[in-house]
């Protein structure tokens, strides 16, 4: 039996920054027997409860492996489904969340739509893959696969309103809106009015409301064939569908159309858990929401409406037979439906959720694209005015995470805190906890590195700015308009005394540490001698070249800068004199990013290409070349004292290789785009 190579394994311990995904949906929970105050949102492969009141993580769902797509908490509070992207479904207990009570393979591509009844004892699961399928909560097993759709399941509900507790209604991307029979597992009815796709569906009572691709949403009736309210005249008149369908058990009638304010296709149609107000967004920044009436409501405004109408046909002559023949028609979807004050967002809304309060207070919960979570407040009464403003923001939870996608992390020198850039802000992290400590405005950071002593941090800016930001104080001491173009690389000397960086102005610059004094408050040029000096950036070189520069990196034993470019190939200098020493060529496309091993013998070179090379330092001599990722290598470090490294890649997954025998350790697989990696 041969030798064998034993290799540290690795495992993910936790997630930050990441406050919503935005590919699955968010749902407000009990949780502590307090409603209104928690939230559902999903966080890459985890799914976490929210405190909004504190605006901290209450709770953590894990499942390490893929993206969350859908969840759903059970009526019963107890209980949260989460469907992943690779068909999976998982059930939690939220009295004992620590690990899943049971996991059902259920689809063959993501979930899309996950949906309890009444009772929390059944689960309707839509996805991509055309079909849906029953589970039995109780047994924890599947009971009916539904399939006959065309293209994926949008939405999906349980049909108890009527008495029927075994109609499941479906809609999809193929426009059509079916009606199944769970015992008989056949469509015994489908929609087909719609033109566009559908993409959301929602119960109020009888009435059905689809949104599709167009700026409306259509309204539909549901009654029970050969039921009590079958000799009943229908209180809005319209075409009713399939009229000589003698299958089914109900009877679909068009109501009319709910006109949107906002442009483009109907994302998301919800309704809150006593069933008044239904709360829709498109692909634009307006919620909009609307208050269904119950049957006595909906009378007395159309009494109202109907005295106004009289008194305007008194007082004109003509026409007046007319008037009052179409007055007596009866309810109008103007009288069942109010509409109620809108709430416009800053940013592009992924997903909502809405919970009617005490007094009519109506919550609606926003999902942001840009990874943060908004609870809006407004007064949802049948005899308030919309001219009258009540809405107000409760919450915003965005402390807890940027706002963009993260560029750039980086490791304290003491290994205890972990500072992350991205397109608005720095923020510095307690690597223990998760927790965020610091948060510093800033403009586009491409690149960040701590100074020795971990009160300094760099930061590389789009606009070729090189940033000094205090940590402890969470402010800028200096920008330093290093390069006239995107700064792409910092790199400290292995000396701590200075620091080298790359930009796209085709220079490479050398920048030593001093201390200056620092300059009084109050916005004069006088020093003030009472504080204690702040660290400053003094330019000591310039190398000029043909090319963009993308990545620097200084060998262990300051003899070597390496520099990757725009050309795919890295050339490498002498440290003191800048003297041309090697040129390794052999990707092709721009080297993205590249390190020296500790004992300065072995470089290592990722490029766009989806290659890693590692090089020898001594002639420039490639000794492999690694197919390492599906996407472009963003990133890799060696780990320190050895000859193996990490590397990222666009394709969401982080690998680590041996250069001495060039094989693949591991893989820890992601789910997103990766930019940066730390060590």
């Amino acid at each position: 039996m041969g030798l064998t190579k034993q290799y540290l394994a690795y495992r993910p311990v936790d997630s930050f920054n990441v406050i919503n995904s935005g590919r699955a949906n968010v749902n407000f929970v009990i949780y502590n027997k307090t409603e209104g105050r928690y939230a559902l949102a999903a966080a890459a492969e985890n799914v976490i409860i929210w405190d909004l009141r504190l605006g901290e993580r209450a709770l953590t769902l894990r499942r390490d492996k893929q993206e969350v797509t859908a969840l759903r908490a059970s009526p019963d509070r107890i209980h949260v489904a989460v469907g992943y992207v690779d068909g999976v479904v998982e059930l939690f207990d939220l009295r004992a969340p620590e690990q899943s009570i049971c996991s059902l393979a259920l689809h063959k591509s993501a979930v899309s739509v996950l949906r309890f009844d009444n009772m929390g004892i059944r689960l309707v699961s839509g996805s991509l893959d055309t079909e849906l399928v029953v589970v039995d909560i109780v047994e924890q097993a599947g009971r009916q696969r539904l399939i006959g759709h065309n293209a994926p399941i949008t939405d999906a509900h349980f049909l108890q309103r009527l008495g029927e507790q075994n109609i499941v209604i479906s809609s999809s991307k193929d426009t059509q809106i079916k009606f199944w029979n769970l015992e008989t597992q056949f469509c015994f009815k489908t929609i087909v009015d719609n033109r566009t796709e559908v993409w959301a569906l929602a119960l109020i009572g009888d009435i059905m409301v689809a949104g599709c691709g167009e700026s409306t949403m259509n309204v539909y009736r549901l009654r029970r064939r050969n039921g009590p309210n079958q000799n009943i005249e229908s209180a809005v008149e319209g075409l009713s569908i399939d009229d000589e369908d003698t299958i089914s058990p109900l009877t679909v009638t068009n109501c009319g159309v709910i006109q949107r304010a906002g442009k483009g296709r109907c994302i998301n149609l919800v309704t809150d858990p006593a069933e008044r107000v239904i709360s829709c967004h498109g692909t634009n920044d307006l919620i909009e929401n609307f208050y269904f009436c119950t049957a006595e409501e909906a009378k007395e405004r159309l009494s109202k409406r109907l005295k106004k109408a009289r008194k305007a046909t008194e007082s004109m002559d003509h026409d007046c037979k007319d008037r009052e023949n179409a007055l007596s028609k009866g309810l109008s979807l103007s009288d069942e439906i109010k509409r109620l004050e809108s709430i416009k967002v800053k940013q592009k809304i992924k997903t909502i959720d809405i919970i009617l309060g005490a007094q009519n207070e109506l919550r609606v919960l926003v999902g942001l694209a840009n990874n943060s979570l908004q609870l809006y407040a407004l007064n949802a009464s049948l005899k308030h005015k919309v001219s009258e403003e009540s809405l107000k923001q409760l919450r915003a939870l965005t402390r807890v995470g940027h706002q963009s996608e993260v560029r750039s992390v980086c490791f304290s020198n003491d290994s205890l805190a972990i500072g992350s850039g991205a397109g608005e802000s720095f923020k510095f992290w307690n690597r223990q906890s998760m927790q965020c400590l610091r948060t510093i405005a800033t403009d586009y950071i491409l690149c960040t590195t701590f100074v020795p002593g971990d009160r300094y941090a760099l930061l590389g800016m789009k606009s070729g700015k090189l940033v000094i930001a205090d940590v402890g104080a969470a402010d800028i001491i200096e920008e330093i308009p290093a390069h006239e173009s995107e700064l792409w690389s910092i790199a400290l000397l292995p000396d701590m005394k200075g620091c080298v960086t790359g930009s796209s102005d085709t220079t490479v610059k050398i920048w030593t540490f001093e201390l200056v004094d620092n300059v009084a408050t109050d916005g004069s040029d006088e020093v003030d001698t009472t504080r204690p000096k702040v660290l400053s950036l003094l330019h000591r070189n310039t190398l000029k070249l043909e090319e963009t520069v993308l990545c620097v990196c200084v060998s262990p034993n300051m003899k070597y800068l390496a520099v990757g470019l725009l050309d795919a190939t890295v050339k490498i200098f002498f440290l003191d004199t800048f003297k041309f020493y090697l040129s390794l060529y052999g990707h092709k496309l721009p080297v993205l990013c590249l390190d020296i091993s500790y004992d300065s013998t072995l470089i290592a070179t990722g490029s766009a290409d989806r290659n890693i090379k590692i090089w020898g330092l001594d002639f420039g001599d490639c000794h492999r070349s690694l197919f390492a990722h599906d996407d472009s290598v963003m990133a890799l470090k060696f780990i320190p004292n050895t000859h193996m490294l990490f590397s990222c890649g666009k394709d969401g997954k982080v690998k680590q290789w041996d250069a001495d025998s060039f094989e693949k350790i591991l893989t820890l697989p992601g789910k997103m785009c990766l930019y940066s990696t730390a060590i």
